[in-house]
């Protein structure tokens, strides 16, 4: 029975993926788990796996190429098995039978529906709703899940698979899983940039800072040669161009500003880098807490407007923006925000950023936000206003911490100041609502022992 590669749905927000490349070509023989392609998203890059075996009789799709979700882009067959039904009409437009988030079928299902593809990066089930059949590599007395291109990966760097945790479908080890481990052990890149919502970067709070490395830089063009280019949009870029849309012009922002004084703060940080060389604390990762902290004594900011009612999450999921390379932002969120210790966020933080900027982050990392925070600060920027990420009914905008003259009991001294704008959702936020929010979530800042409790 011949085998559909569909374009998977990776995440809510997605309509088309992007082939980026092909890992098989036609001819291969394919085994049940075998990494074929990878494909971008408007979130993340990951890589679809085959659901059946044979022989990857034809690519629909080609590197570069966009198509809608669900659309076939490639099958997988016995050598002798006819497929000439499912390439009519180039079967570009072919969906997934059954119910599915893309195009309708051109042409009516078989009896019997083909298994599909499954993306290996996601915990998402696949088209047909089946379970995703995995390869399983024995090591020693065990049997470990993992893709092909995750052995490969593993051999390479000599890591052991068993010591890993999968976080693909079945707990299944895949490419992200033993690159966050390799990241962990030193073995990355230097580390990402975390960025705000703003659309800016700010340094990572353990990298000398640099001019906002994920703009792609061009050469100088000769005298004469044309006045302009035309880029056409990515995948992320037309997903944030539709959101901003839907959050700027129907929602009713307003902003409130408020100045925090970070001496107590700055001890914090510099007493806890002192005392964990690794660990690292940066200014983001206190705020970060500090949010937490304050939505669970204001509930009423950690909501979000559903037109007929406004819902108030009992939980504090906590997003941070960070940018892409290539362009763009995603937000990964930090779940129980308000449960856990500046050291599990200041890592958790340092983690999620890293994946982020790569675009290798599971799509259940970056959805489910109840409140945002955006920093600008340390690109040297005093003070901004960041657009709501719906359906949420706020966020902050974090400008720089730096040291200025203030003025204490009728004379000036050197201070260390920050300032915080919140903008909401009036649907949601009332303005003195967001005051009062504001002025616990300064007297945290200004006061940071409450965060050991």
């Amino acid at each position: 029975m011949a085998v559909k590669v569909l374009m998977p749905k990776g995440s809510d927000t997605m309509t088309e993926g992007k082939v980026l490349k092909w890992l098989k070509k036609e001819g291969d023989t394919i085994s049940t788990g075998d990494t074929l392609l990878e494909i971008e998203t408007d979130k993340v890059d990951m890589e679809v796996d085959a659901l059946g075996g044979g022989v990857l009789r034809k690519v629909l799709v080609d590197a570069g190429k966009v198509v809608p979700v669900g659309a076939l882009i490639a099958v997988i067959a016995k050598p002798e098995e006819d497929i000439s039904a499912l390439l009519k009409g180039d079967g570009a437009a072919i969906a997934a039978p059954g119910p599915s988030h893309g195009p309708a079928p051109a042409h009516p299902p078989a009896t019997h529906p083909a298994p599909v593809a499954t993306p290996a990066s996601t915990s998402l089930p696949p088209a047909t709703g089946g379970a995703i059949p995995t390869e399983a590599v024995g090591t020693g007395s065990s049997r470990v899940l993992a893709s092909p291109l995750a052995r490969k990966m593993a051999h390479e760097m000599g890591l052991d698979l068993a010591a890993l945790t999968g976080s693909g479908p079945g707990g299944r080890i895949v490419r992200q899983d033993i690159e966050r481990h390799s990241s962990v052990r030193g073995r990355a890149p230097a580390a990402p940039t975390e960025v705000s919502g703003g659309g800016g970067g700010i340094p990572s709070p353990f990298r000398a800072p640099s001019p906002l490395p994920f703009v792609p830089r061009r050469p100088v063009p000769a005298p004469g040669g044309p006045d302009f280019y035309d880029e056409p949009l990515s995948s992320m870029r037309k997903v944030i161009a539709s959101r901003l849309v839907e959050s700027k012009a129907p929602v009713p922002h307003f902003y409130l500003t408020i100045e925090v004084d970070m001496r107590r703060a700055k001890e914090l940080r510099e007493s806890a880098n002192l005392l964990d060389a690794q660990l690292k604390l940066s200014y983001n990762d206190i705020i970060l807490k500090a949010c937490a902290a304050a939505l669970r004594e204001h509930p009423a900011v950690n909501a979000s407007f559903r037109g007929d009612a406004v819902r108030y999450f009992n939980r504090v999921h906590v997003g941070m923006a960070v940018a892409v390379e290539g362009g763009g932002l995603i937000t990964p969120v930090i779940r129980d925000c308000d449960r856990k210790s500046l050291q599990d966020i200041s890592r958790e933080a340092k983690d999620l950023a890293a994946r982020a900027r790569i675009r290798k982050l599971n799509p259940e990392e970056y959805v489910g936000a109840t409140f945002s925070v955006s920093n600008l600060g340390m690109l040297g920027i005093e003070e901004f206003a960041a657009i709501i990420n719906p359906p949420e009914g706020a966020i902050l905008a974090v400008g720089a911490v730096g040291e200025k003259p203030v003025v204490v009991d009728g004379r000036i001294e050197a201070g260390w100041r920050c300032r915080l704008t919140l903008s909401c959702d009036h649907r949601v936020v009332d303005g003195a609502t967001g005051a009062t929010f504001l002025q616990t979530l300064k007297g945290i800042l200004e006061n940071p022992v409450y965060l050991a409790f």
